[in-house]
């Protein structure tokens, strides 16, 4: 138990439905999985395989169970289920993971070529079996969705069973919700909380700035994901107004 002589913004505790931290695995091993989750496990929701390496990752099962074990939920990568729908394979990319002990994949169209009646279908046949984080953007920068588009395939998303929607920003938080520099897009932002409603959006922040932005914009309760591990500390001192960014959370004053 930490120490309690602070008046800070309340933080809910888990299992949480918002204000969610999503980690970013770049493909850590087993023992810094473990060692990071026994430091700050009580402050992470939800643990992401990046990409495809949960498919290389030999110590899979060991770290699943880990995530068990501070009661974090796993999420597949969507690159990889993406992969597995352009070769055919997204069933039994989906019966892999059952196995395995996910309990959340990410849908996702951001690298192939799906139409987005193909990205409903797979929402809905993936929502029969995990949470599913549905992404809404692409990764390529020079691809930019209008703010209807936006709300257009959130809507579908959420129809066909997704969960949650993540806020594509990528993991270097240049694209989707945010131009080539990193800085925010408002108008995207909004249209996609007006869309799904802010408790329903996770939005890809992997910058400190982004963060910092996303707080003094929706609050320390808003979902944020693609945070690096060693970043879920200094992610959390912003939501309670422990570090210069957002004080004024800490010192009664607006942000």
């Amino acid at each position: 138990m930490g120490p309690s002589f602070l008046s800070l913004p309340p933080r809910s505790t888990k299992p949480r439905r918002a204000g969610l931290t999503h980690v970013l695995d770049r493909g850590l091993p087993v023992s810094a999985t473990t060692e990071i989750l026994e430091s700050v496990g009580e402050h992470v929701d939800v643990w992401k395989f990046g990409w495809g390496t949960a498919y290389v990752d030999r110590g899979l099962d060991r770290k699943l169970a880990v995530l068990k074990d501070h009661e974090v939920a796993s999420c597949l990568g969507g690159t990889l289920l993406e992969i597995a729908w352009s070769q055919g394979r997204a069933e039994q990319c989906l019966e892999w993971a059952r196995r395995s002990g996910f309990d959340a994949v990410e849908v996702s169209r951001g690298v192939a070529d799906m139409p987005l009646d193909a990205k409903r279908e797979l929402v809905k046949s993936a929502a029969e079996t995990f949470v599913v984080l549905a992404e809404t953007g692409v990764k390529d920068a020079a691809v930019v969705l209008s703010s209807r588009q936006w709300r257009d395939e959130i809507a579908e998303d959420l129809a066909a069973g997704a969960t949650w929607i993540i806020a594509e920003g990528r993991e270097s938080g240049t694209v989707g919700i945010y131009d080539s520099a990193g800085v925010p897009k408002p108008d995207i932002i909004d249209a996609a909380v007006d869309a799904a409603g802010l408790d329903r959006v996770l939005f890809e922040a992997p910058r400190k700035d982004q963060q910092a932005w996303l707080i003094s914009r929706f609050g320390p309760d808003v979902n944020l994901g693609n945070i690096a591990p060693a970043e879920v500390l200094p992610l959390t001192t912003l939501r309670l107004g422990l570090r210069a960014d957002t004080a004024p959370l800490s010192l009664g004053r607006p942000l």
